[in-house]
């Protein structure tokens, strides 16, 4: 989404009127993925990362690479989100245990889990359709594994 302000400014002594766009940007905050790699908001990431609603881009570690168990997902429910997308990788190699599931669903959360490609799009579009509804921005949270 993208807005324009019209803006007065006085140069020279005469008033003139500028056009400024402000893009919105949680709108489409994940703008590539690629293996080992996912760009927000222009920054390059080469390793896991958690993407919160606000913008905060955190790397994330896990015990073992392609297994999220409980103590993976702690910080993110930690916050308090109405959803968590989980990106297992480009192969979908990273599993995603059921107490780590149960952990979130019983905390009120919804849970989705997807390949990292389509997780990432599905992050953007619940990002960009709580921008449009009324009532303001849906929390969620995207912990998302960049290989395998």
């Amino acid at each position: 989404m993208t807005a324009a302000v019209n803006i007065q400014a006085l140069l020279h002594n005469k008033y003139i009127k500028v056009c400024v766009f402000l893009k919105d940007p949680l709108v489409y905050m994940i703008e590539e993925y690629k293996f080992g790699s996912i760009t927000i908001d222009g920054k390059t990431y080469n390793h896991d990362v958690e993407v919160r609603w606000g913008g905060e881009v955190l790397e994330w570690r896990r015990e073992e690479s392609h297994i999220v168990d409980v103590e993976d997902v702690k910080r993110a429910v930690e916050q308090n989100p109405d959803t968590i997308v989980i990106g297992t990788g480009e192969s979908g190699v990273a599993k995603v245990t059921g107490e780590a599931q149960n952990f979130i669903k019983e905390r009120g959360i919804k849970l989705i889990i997807d390949l990292t490609e389509e997780a990432t799009k599905t992050f953007n579009i619940i990002s960009e359709e709580s921008e449009e509804e009324e009532g303001g921005q849906s929390k969620v949270i995207g912990l998302f594994h960049l290989t395998c």
